[in-house]
């Protein structure tokens, strides 16, 4: 069993379904993208209902990382074994995150509206971070770009699991 599995199969032991696909949502790497298929598929619970959920627990971290990415990323450079891994994950952020760069706040909202690996929540706070986008207008983009890829997620989740039957 995957550090993934792992952490659905003590989240969902622990926690009732909603509260697990929350706290799934919240979780970086995860978020809605696995909360949402996890939601229908294996708890399930309504399409509109997870949405929601997962649009929640999705956006809790939003704002704490708004406010303290920067400094934060600042104070962990002095730890050896952490500083590879944010300076990787910056680099990352930067070169994923161009149109970002280029059409800011509207940028935000199509980069974190992408579905894929690399483009959530998470790394939308870390890119209007870099591109110092100020903090109402990142977590307005990141929340339209959330509910956008929840949408999206939802939309094939729900498609798939009725192909699947």
């Amino acid at each position: 069993m995957g550090i993934k599995s792992k952490i659905i199969s003590v989240l969902a032991a622990i926690f009732s379904k909603e509260i697990a696909v929350i706290l799934i949502a919240a979780l970086p790497i995860f978020e809605l993208r696995l909360a949402i298929p996890l939601g229908i598929a294996k708890f399930n619970l309504p399409v509109f209902k997870v949405y929601y959920l997962s649009l929640l627990g999705n956006m809790l971290p939003v704002l704490p990382l708004l406010f303290s990415l920067k400094s934060f990323f600042h104070k962990l450079e002095d730890i050896k074994f952490l500083s590879g891994f944010f300076k990787w994950w910056f680099r990352r952020v930067e070169r994923k995150s161009k149109v970002v760069e280029r059409w800011g706040f509207w940028g935000l909202i199509i980069f974190v509206a992408i579905p894929l690996p690399m483009t959530g929540a998470w790394t939308g706070a870390a890119a209007a971070t870099l591109f110092e986008i100020r903090i109402r207008k990142a977590f307005l983009a990141i929340l339209i770009g959330v509910g956008i890829a929840g949408i999206i997620v939802a939309l094939l989740t729900n498609e798939t699991v009725k192909l699947l039957g």
